[in-house]
Formats: C-alpha cells, structure tokens, sequence
C-alpha cells in the first residue's frame, strides 16, 4: 500500500506539475501594457499627427489569474474612434476575459500660445510656440508655421495653452495704417492707405488709399503692407 502512494504521488509531480507550471501569472501594468501595445499596432495616426493612447490603470482589488495560453485582445464593439473597452481573453482551461478601458487621440502640431496673450499684443517667440493639441481643441483652420503669423496682433484675449487660429489674429487689423505696393514687370508705386478689414498673409482685404480716397482689394504681403498686381 505504501508503495501505491508513492507511485500516485510521483504521477502527480510528474504529470500535474507541470502543467501547472505552464500558466503564465501577470500583473496590472502587464495587462495594460498589453492593451496599449494591441492599440498602438491597430490604431493609424492621422497624416500629419501623432496618435495619442491612454489606458485606465486596473483596480487593484481586480485579482488577475494565470493564463496557461497567450493573452488575446480584440474591441468587441462599435466604437466612436475616441473612446473603446479592450477585451483581454485567457483561452485555457479556466478562461477568463476583462476589459480595460482606453482613450485615442489624435493630436496634431499648431502654433500654441505659450502664455495669455491680450487683445492687441504683437506674437512673437515670447508667447507661441508649436505644441500638439487634440483634434477636438483645435476650432477652425490650423496654424503651424510661426512665419506666418509673426507680427500679427492678438483680436481678442487667447488664453495659455489655446491654439491660435486665423479668426484670432491680423496681420493687418481694421483701422491700421498700410504701404500700398501696387506693381507690374517694369515700374512699382508706392501709397498709403487704411485698412478697412483684418487679414493675414496673402488674404485679400478692402484698402483705402488715403491720397484717392478709391477702395481697393489688395492682397497682405506683409506686417502693415499689401500688393496689388498691375
């Protein structure tokens, strides 16, 4: 009798055991890593953006067992691009599944005031710089040239941190005082005249020529300067 407990006894070293040792035991930041890594792989950045994932870190009450075969992830549902679950799935035995949760978003590179700027006040590198910002900061078209946009004026108060934007610059502001170019092949002339709306780099906008008195549509060519073809 002894030597038939033996014998069962070894059987189970020897067959149980390492089947146990198979299952692969992990860890909260195992599993989001996992989750973040099936995202990075499945998710496209968009042209001319980087891709941004954040997962929810795991209860640390959630007890997360073995797995005797590799982990699987998929997103089971329909999704609004922004928000989704990812179902991490155990296979083995004694499967189990959990979903961990996870934010993508898209950013992109747009000139970013670096600080408050006030109405009025000239941008410079003192006060914008290109940061990315999510898709869903960003209100109309987007700036990512500082060229562009040097020397223009505040329209009103861009808060730190804000994307700045056409609708919130002027290169030109209604009211200011401008250098008329006006130019063919052979001969250039230059006037004065008064800006009668805001506009940016090569916009046009409504000018009054202060020795004719006539209005007209120029392009901006510069800070406080436009041209008109001949």
């Amino acid at each position: 009798m002894p030597y038939i407990k033996v014998f069962l006894f070894t059987i189970y070293f020897i067959v149980i055991m390492p089947i146990t040792s198979l299952a692969t035991t992990f860890d909260s930041a195992y599993i989001e890593a996992f989750a973040k890594n099936f995202l990075e792989h499945k998710v496209t950045a968009p042209k001319g953006g980087k891709t941004v994932i954040t997962v929810a870190n795991i209860d640390p009450r959630i007890i997360i067992k073995p797995c005797q075969q590799a982990l699987k992830a998929n997103i089971p549902e329909k999704h609004s691009g922004r928000n989704v679950n990812v179902k991490i799935t155990c296979d083995d035995s004694a499967s189990w599944k959990m979903y961990i949760p996870a934010k993508i978003e898209n950013t992109f590179a747009v000139l970013v005031a670096t600080t408050t700027i006030e109405k009025g006040v000239i941008l410079s590198d003192s006060n914008i710089d290109i940061q990315y910002l999510a898709s869903n900061k960003i209100r109309g078209k987007k700036l990512s040239d500082k060229v562009t946009v040097m020397g223009s004026k505040a329209k009103k108060r861009i808060g730190k941190g804000r994307a700045i934007t056409r609708k919130n610059v002027c290169l030109i502001c209604k009211g200011d005082t401008v250098t008329i170019i006006a130019k063919s092949d052979i001969f250039m002339i230059k006037t004065r005249g008064t800006a009668l709306s805001d506009g940016n780099i090569n916009q046009q906008i409504k000018v009054k020529n202060s020795r004719s008195g006539k209005i007209i549509r120029p392009k901006v060519s510069a800070v406080n300067q436009v041209t008109i073809l001949l």
